[in-house]
């Protein structure tokens, strides 16, 4: 219980994050990937924190025995970059390019009930269904 607790306030930090942050807003996302035109810099600051919490934090968690809510840390055993990862990294920043969401912010901007977010997010839903037929994963 305790764990779903801890998921659930560490997704509502996450999710207020993305709002203030502006990162929930397409419009701000295309202006920071458009760097050609009117290039808003101001999501690289969210960006390098973002990279920059866990590039601390995770030297320090991982020194520990165990976490504080499993049994066991849980990392991921591939390391080598190949075809699928290239491939799923320019799909993601393809769809992040014409869309202005990822995963994350398109579920924050969900609250909003614009048909833009609600038919980001149903598409991204979709795109992971037909990925897990498509491979049998």
């Amino acid at each position: 219980m305790s764990a779903l607790v801890s998921a659930m306030g560490a997704g509502f930090v996450f999710g207020i994050g993305l709002w203030i942050s502006g990162m929930a807003n397409p419009k701000k996302v295309l202006a920071f990937l458009d760097v050609t035109g009117y290039w808003d810099a101001s999501l690289a600051l969210v960006m390098a924190a973002a990279v920059a919490m866990p590039l601390v934090l995770f030297r320090v968690v991982l020194k520990r025995e165990k976490p504080g809510l499993a049994e066991k840390f849980e990392l991921p055993a591939l390391k080598d970059i190949d075809l699928p990862l290239v491939a799923g990294a320019a799909i993601f920043g393809i769809g992040w390019g014409i869309g202005g969401y990822c995963p994350g912010p398109a579920l924050t901007a969900l609250s909003t009930l614009t048909t833009e977010s609600i038919m980001f997010v149903v598409a991204m839903v979709v795109g992971g269904f037909a990925h897990k037929l498509i491979t049998k994963a």
